[in-house]
């Protein structure tokens, strides 16, 4: 053997013997170097002023005064989505839901409405996050096409919750809710973004709604805002193939559930000390390169502190799916003018616009079916909480009588009104008199909005047969009265099953 070869083996091992231990240690040096060696665009980037003043703003949100004006919308959808959970906790999938937060232990914080279970606040936001979708009751926001309340404000409580917040801080978490995660999928592109990637806008927009509620709720600083909205980023999922679903459960889990869990998970992990990305909105592999690269983020931080998205989201009147609001506000029109039986009417054309109609065109679930929705209407004059969820009725031969009346036509112009969803309805009865009605405005939408009155009365309708009159009308009051709770685990005693 070569001297210059013994001497390189002698180096390697102090013996001069090239042993496989040796050879291992050597090949594990080489790997840990590479792994040590940056990544192309690793390194600390700079923060853009997009991120630095969102997380800022958002660190800032639990001290932040409202104006009043705000502070009434946002009591008022947060008593629309208590009483949207309340009266899940009766349907199917609300008793699924409850089910399995029955099978966790975890540290008992969170209040698992219209039942007695308390659990940890990652189940408990998910468990009421599937409560409050769990039929068409709950709030929506047209521009953002998502349906903020039901994420946001079960994320809200559990934080809340878990650090004993009162209930001027809950107002401000769950308005920061609805603020950041609206403007997350409309900077995207909101529907159009939705049709044209088939990710869903709904779970998007929920789960960086409840992660910026819980995190307000935590009191995270401003870094820490800027890492929640990295893991929210990280946590954000849902295809939009729910809507091939013929059970509620799938879409309760898409835009709710799974973001309440989501943004309560992120807003805890941080708390706990977890670090992240700076800046998710920018730099290499960042959200909007992963899912709209053409998107301006400044979208995020538009009108930021003057424009609360919570008051551009509607309240819904009727409990059916968005695109049937307008038809039933249209046929209660009508009948209020031309007052009309059932029987009298030979023909119903209804024309919403086109993804309207392909949404609600003879579904399987009754609350989303609009020719069933529209054939109670005329039996009954109105639609209940109750009728809208009695399937058995949709194969009742009365219903059936009247559902073959009723035309659905995908209009384009109307279309093209979207996010206003508009209903042209046109009744044609038998001894030929014709009705029309064209609602430009849904009653609980920005435009035509509920009165406080009505949409108290809405909730009572939807709570009283779960908690009780006396405990429901105590439930209202404390809610509209939120600044004067002093610790939210007060409204444990209202909002569980006496």
């Amino acid at each position: 053997m070569g001297r210059n070869r013994a001497a390189e083996m002698s180096a390697g091992n102090g013996s001069g013997i090239l042993t496989r231990r040796n050879l291992l240690r050597r090949a594990g040096s080489v790997i840990a170097a590479a792994a040590f060696r940056p990544w192309p665009g690793m390194g600390e980037q700079p923060i853009s002023p997009v991120m630095a003043k969102l997380s800022t703003y958002m660190s800032e949100a639990n001290s932040r005064t409202l104006p009043e004006m705000v502070v009434e919308k946002v009591k008022q959808h947060i008593l629309d989505t208590f009483a949207a959970i309340v009266s899940g906790s009766e349907l199917a999938v609300g008793r699924a839901a409850i089910r399995f937060a029955q099978g966790y232990g975890g540290e008992k914080t969170a209040t698992v409405v219209g039942s007695q279970l308390v659990c940890g606040p990652i189940e408990g936001a998910f468990t009421n996050g599937m409560l409050a979708q769990s039929d068409e009751t709950d709030d929506s926001h047209a521009p953002s096409q998502s349906h903020p309340g039901c994420a946001v404000v079960p994320a809200g409580l559990a934080v809340g919750e878990q650090f004993g917040i009162d209930g001027t801080h809950f107002l401000r978490a769950v308005t920061l809710g609805y603020d950041i995660g609206t403007r997350v999928t409309m900077t995207l592109g909101g529907r159009a973004f939705q049709n044209e990637s088939h990710r869903d806008t709904h779970s998007i927009a929920g789960v960086f709604g409840a992660a910026s509620a819980a995190g307000c709720a935590a009191n995270l600083n401003t870094n820490q805002m800027r890492w929640l909205l990295d893991y929210a980023a990280q946590e954000s999922s849902g295809v939009a193939a729910w809507h091939r679903g013929t059970e509620h459960i799938e879409k309760s889990f898409v835009f709710a559930g799974m973001p309440a869990r989501n943004g309560v998970t992120a807003a805890l992990v941080v708390q706990a000390g977890w670090t992240g990305v700076d800046d998710i909105f920018s730099g290499a592999d960042n959200f909007f390169l992963a899912y709209a690269p053409h998107a301006d983020p400044a979208g995020l931080v538009e009108k930021l502190g003057e424009r609360y998205e919570v008051t551009r989201t509607d309240i819904k009147k009727w409990s059916v799916g968005s695109a049937i609001q307008a038809p039933l506000d249209a046929i209660e029109t009508l009948l209020k003018r031309h007052p009309f039986e059932a029987e009298q009417v030979r023909q119903v054309i209804v024309r919403v616009g086109t993804h309207e109609a392909a949404g609600v065109n003879n579904r399987d679930i009754p609350d989303i079916c609009l020719q069933h929705m529209i054939a109670v209407m005329l039996i009954d004059k109105t639609v209940s909480f109750r009728a809208v969820h009695d399937k058995p009725r949709m194969l009742e031969p009365a219903t059936l009588l009247q559902r073959a009346k009723v035309q659905l036509i995908p209009d384009d112009e109307l279309e093209r009104r979207l996010p206003r969803r508009e209903a042209i309805v046109e009744v044609t009865l038998a001894d030929g008199t014709h009705l029309t009605e064209h609602v430009e405005a849904v009653r609980g939408s920005v435009d035509n909005p509920m009165t406080r009155d009505e949409v108290v009365a809405k909730a009572r309708d939807l709570m009283t047969p779960v908690l009780g009159t006396a405990i429901s009308t105590n439930l209202i009051e404390k809610l509209l009265g939120l600044e004067n709770v002093k610790d939210l685990r007060e409204l444990r005693p209202l909002l569980q099953r006496p």
